[in-house]
């Protein structure tokens, strides 16, 4: 495995004054990709369209001999195979996931990491066992504090060779909200080799790094865990020497299907002039979204859109629309959202070095011609 692109796989390197970075980010996006905006008008993102982060490689994996064991804390070691696994009861959830690094590219200096606009995010259906009936099974001990998960994904960071292992608070892993699963199904269909057949993690709220794939070990440990994953990426820092923040639930976010069609020499969006349908979706992991606002002078006033009703799905996207009678000339339009508990979408994007939970408002330049 190169070296460089190794170390730029995993988030927190911020690029030096100079660097050409563009060929270690092409060799990221050779095995990742996300989502195309105008495929917002899905409810359900279809499997090819949902975005996919890979950190190594995509593992070899055969159902017929896949097992997932659960141990450490626990007064029952559990092995499973897939048809223990679809005896147990089972669970459909929708669920919006977006990666954390969402929004990366604008910053400034930009992370080396994989250089998302604003497009990494799908929602579809996961089918699984919830967490919390396996950690039953298994009579999790006393001493018990975090749940940590192992994949099969395997490589190497800055010199040490692991595998991608990631852990949750026990709170959260017995927890019914959000309910974690040990999902098996996308959309009603095996998980695709990409979104990590044939087990993965599903932790709604919560963003993509949480959501393991190629789910093959649970261990309850008496102390925190941490690993790479846990304890050096996905933290929120200013600087490389401080511990940082844990990255944990998604920020709130709302984007917009770019109206018009694309004009690749102004990098504008075109429309014609007359009364123009503005729609898209909105979500956030800390609590239901309440309100989406659409701006059409590039910030300066706001006006709330109508807000579709969730249908229950407390940890998926909604859909909003409103409506712009565009005029002849530049526009930018914006759109920002805001959750119950009263998180929003901000303005200026405060700077971190890992480039994550970047939450800054979509901004779409239009030009609005007459026809010719």
């Amino acid at each position: 495995m190169d070296a460089t692109i190794g170390d730029i796989s995993s988030p927190g390197r911020v690029a030096e004054p100079g660097e050409d970075i563009g060929l270690d980010e092409l060799a990221l996006a050779t095995r990742n990709h996300g989502l195309p905006l105008e495929a917002l008008r899905y409810d359900l993102t279809p499997a090819g369209l949902h975005y996919v982060l890979v950190h190594y490689d995509i593992p070899a994996a055969e159902a017929d001999g896949w097992r997932l064991t659960v141990g450490g804390r626990v007064r029952n070691a559990l092995t499973l195979d897939l048809a223990g696994l679809h005896s147990l009861p089972s669970v459909t959830r929708r669920v919006t996931m977006e990666c954390a690094g969402n929004g990366r590219a604008r910053l400034v200096p930009r992370p080396v990491s994989q250089p998302w606009l604003v497009e990494a995010v799908g929602t579809a259906e996961w089918t699984g066992v919830p967490l919390r009936v396996l950690l039953a099974e298994a009579q999790v001990t006393a001493e018990a504090v975090e749940a940590v998960f192992t994949g099969a994904d395997h490589g190497v960071e800055r010199g040490v060779e692991q595998d991608y292992r990631r852990s949750l608070p026990l709170p959260v892993a017995l927890g019914d909200d959000p309910e974690v699963i040990v999902a098996y199904e996308m959309n009603g269909l095996p998980l695709p080799p990409q979104h990590g057949f044939p087990l993965r993690l599903v932790v709604p709220g919560w963003y993509g790094m949480a959501q393991v794939k190629w789910l093959r070990d649970i261990t309850l440990t008496d102390t925190p865990f941490t690993g790479f994953q846990q304890a050096v990426a996905y933290r929120l820092r200013q600087s490389r020497d401080e511990a940082g923040e844990p990255v944990e639930r998604i920020a709130p976010r709302a984007l917009m299907i770019p109206p018009g069609f694309p004009d690749f020499m102004s990098r504008a969006r075109v429309v014609r002039p007359g009364e123009i349908r503005l729609e898209g979706r909105a979500w956030s992991g800390r609590a239901p979204v309440t309100a989406v606002e659409v701006s059409t002078d590039g910030g300066d006033s706001w006006t709330r859109a109508a807000l579709d009703p969730s249908g229950g799905h407390d940890w998926a996207w909604r859909h909003w629309q409103t409506s712009w009678t565009a005029t002849a000339g530049s526009h930018v339009l914006s759109v920002r959202a805001t959750d119950a508990q009263g998180h929003t979408q901000p303005l200026d994007q405060p700077w971190n070095r890992g480039g994550f939970a970047n939450n800054l408002v979509q901004r779409v330049p239009v030009l609005c011609v007459e026809s010719g």
